[in-house]
């Protein structure tokens, strides 16, 4: 019976290795096929042909006449106004892909107010543009960068950029009052912005008097033709002030700083507001908006060894950073 037994496990186990062995090897999985990215079109006011560089039409603040050059030359201009020329190579090409893309985001979406210009070296229209500060580093940011630029869904993005974010970026609608909807690429994100930023621009104290604070109301249409008082109303998710309350009146920050100056106006990051019946005192951090990339911050991450690249993906969420032409 024993006997048996073993003969009857013996068949039981060749039976169940002839079964496993006839099966079919296993298929392995197909990889996951990541979408293909649309890149973005380049206006054809300013198409020069596939994969070569657009050429614009600039309106020169500087001699007043219309210009032709080439994209990337008005570049080398506006990273030389926007950028110190001395900084980290990597900060340099971060702006310099940033202000291509601005340019065509720009050209894609507006028009300049100066007729026949794609744009303008007016910096309140555009970018600041400075070609007397251009040097081999600015020359080598813009060479390294040539054709790249920001996109988000096959779109340029908004290429928003500061000087200093006093340590936390904010979104759109907080820092500028933006009026569509919250861009999907916009993130509010701490900012390790450089110690080696001057005083004047982490902490800063600007004085008004009454007069320049009513006439920056009336720039802004509002019928505020006198107060008594003024303080801190709400603030965002970045501690940037989202209004001011003249006698409980609530003002947008972000346009009365723009309205008022914003060189003097550093940014909406208040901590302290005083008003004694003749001037008005506000104390507060940072420099500019607080949207987009930090330039301090992008110092300090260039400084820390980090990539054009890697600081962009830092202040912008899901972008890709894409060559568009050669």
């Amino acid at each position: 019976m024993y006997r048996n037994i073993l003969k009857l496990i013996a068949v039981l186990v060749a039976l169940l290795f002839a079964m496993t062995s006839c099966k079919p090897p296993a298929k392995k999985p197909e990889p996951i096929k990541k979408p293909r990215m649309e890149l973005p079109k380049i206006p054809a006011k300013i198409n020069a042909g596939e994969k070569k560089e657009p050429i614009l039409k600039v309106y020169v603040v500087q001699t007043g006449k219309i210009e032709k050059m080439p994209l990337e030359k008005y570049v080398e201009g506006t990273v030389a106004g926007e950028i110190k020329n001395d900084w980290p190579i990597e900060a340099l090409k971060a702006q310099a892909i940033l202000a291509r893309t601005y340019v065509l985001n720009f050209v894609s979406t507006k028009k300049s107010k100066y007729p026949g210009a794609d744009i303008s070296t007016d910096f309140e229209e555009a970018q600041a543009w400075n070609p007397s500060n251009i040097n081999s580093k600015i020359k080598e940011a813009v060479k390294d960068t040539r054709g790249v630029v920001a996109v988000y869904d096959g779109k340029f993005i908004n290429a928003w950029f500061h000087s200093h974010a006093a340590g936390q970026t904010a979104l759109a609608k907080e820092g500028l009052n933006y009026k569509k909807a919250e861009p999907p690429y916009i993130v509010s994100v701490k900012s390790n912005d450089s110690p080696d930023a001057p005083a004047n621009v982490k902490h800063w104290t600007a004085t008004f008097t009454k007069s320049e604070v009513i006439n920056a109301l009336k720039k802004m249409g509002l019928g505020i033709n006198d107060f008594k008082t003024v303080k801190i109303g709400t603030k965002g998710a970045s501690g940037r002030t989202i209004n001011l309350l003249f006698d409980k009146i609530p003002v947008n920050a972000p346009d009365f700083r723009m309205a008022i100056g914003s060189e003097k106006l550093k940014s909406t990051m208040i901590d302290e507001v005083s008003y004694d019946g003749s001037k008005l005192v506000i104390k507060g951090r940072g420099f500019g908006h607080g949207v987009g990339m930090s330039q301090w911050g992008a110092y300090q991450m260039a400084k820390e060894g980090k990539k054009a690249k890697d600081i962009l993906n830092y202040y912008f969420k899901s972008i890709n950073i894409v060559k568009i032409w050669d």
